[in-house]
């Protein structure tokens, strides 16, 4: 049996009725997750969803799909839900929905939350042999609804993928001092945690399938209207794990001394500079 049930008429609906209640159980041991709230539902999607999802996963890069490799995000690709077959965009319309919503919020004990209708880095995730995703805390700040950032969902898409493969999902401490968590990301498999600045969290064991597959999952990410303009809005922070061959993201530090260092009309200026020769990069 499946942890979320579809509409007895289709599978990709989901009933209001069937999930107002659904995930209440589960808030006092998501609310005690260690390093920080989470927690991991197996069976997460009705298995036809499910089932679905791996048959029709994207084969090419869609016009707003982004391509990462670089040292903290080696070989991972992402795609953009509005450029999917008409059966997984609305699977995803569906995920921002208010039966879906209301699950989320039983769990995470997280009232108020808003979807993100530009699905901006959520979509269809994929990182293929010899890639990897550093230890990081994502971006704090949804900047075209100004809304700040509170719950990853992951739900895994890997048919019988072993430990050996890699790219477990590990969680670790704000400190770095201490993995305290390491996730096989299997099929159907759900993993949820709430997002601060300190939500450390990666998969940086290396993906390295025998026959060659990609690792696979679904990125969405839920947000609130409790955004203030006294904080830093930050991109994603990207850290190495002590005694490993992690490299620091250099990147984001020369960014923020620009920020930091210049007069504002001369920062933009040169970040503008900077994204046009990543571009042509």
């Amino acid at each position: 049996m499946t942890f979320l049930k579809g509409h007895a008429s289709d599978p990709f609906i989901f009933d209001y009725d069937e999930t107002k209640e659904l995930g209440l159980d589960l808030a006092a041991a998501y609310s005690a997750g260690d390093p920080f709230p989470h927690i991991v539902i197996d069976d997460f999607l009705p298995a036809a969803v499910a089932e679905y999802c791996v048959a029709h996963f994207p084969r090419d890069l869609d016009p707003d799909g982004r391509e990462f490799d670089r040292d903290q995000e080696r070989y991972k690709r992402s795609y953009q839900p509005d450029h999917m077959e008409p059966r997984l965009r609305h699977l995803f319309y569906a995920f921002n929905s208010r039966p879906f919503l209301r699950l989320i919020e039983n769990i995470s004990g997280i009232k108020g939350l808003i979807p993100d209708p530009y699905f901006i880095g959520g979509g269809f995730h994929e990182i293929r042999n010899g890639g990897h995703l550093s230890m990081h805390a994502d971006f704090n700040h949804h900047k075209p609804m100004n809304l700040e950032r509170r719950i990853n969902l992951l739900i895994y898409l890997n048919k019988d993928w072993q430990p050996a493969y890699g790219g477990q999902l590990e969680l670790w401490r704000d400190d770095m001092s201490e993995k305290v968590q390491e996730i096989v990301p299997i099929f159907n498999r759900a993993a949820m945690f709430t997002t601060t600045e300190n939500s450390m969290h990666g998969n940086p064991q290396i993906i390295a399938h025998p026959d060659g597959v990609t690792r696979k999952s679904i990125a969405l990410y839920y947000y609130t209207s409790t955004w203030s303009d006294i904080r830093e809005a930050k991109t994603t922070q990207f850290r190495p794990r002590p005694g490993t061959e992690d490299r620091k993201d250099w990147q984001v530090a020369i960014d923020r001394g620009i920020n930091e260092l210049l007069p504002p009309v001369i920062s933009r200026r040169v970040m503008a500079l900077r994204r046009r020769a990543k571009g042509r990069g």
